[in-house]
């Protein structure tokens, strides 16, 4: 592992030192990368909207035939289940 040293203001260590009691961390490693964790979830998150959206908005013709609605369900309930997964500790 890498480590990196960051400097705090007093008000911010004492944030984190609550957040750490409180929602039960080990230490202060284990706080700031279960951070960068949930930060790299949420870029994944946009990422995959945005390219939803690109998708919807290209022009293709899509059939929404009850075969569509029903691949569609399938892969929506393995993306939660992917989703869900990762977001385990």
């Amino acid at each position: 592992m890498t480590t990196v040293t960051i400097s705090l203001p007093e008000s911010l260590k004492t944030f984190i030192e609550k957040q750490i009691a409180a929602k039960g961390y080990g230490n202060v490693s284990e706080y700031f990368r279960t951070l960068v964790r949930e930060a790299q979830a949420k870029e994944e998150d946009a990422r995959l909207e945005a390219q939803l959206i690109e998708g919807l908005t290209s022009g293709d013709d899509i059939p929404l035939s009850g075969e569509f609605w029903r691949e569609l369900k399938a892969d929506a309930a393995a993306l939660a289940r992917k989703h869900k997964a990762r977001k385990k500790p």
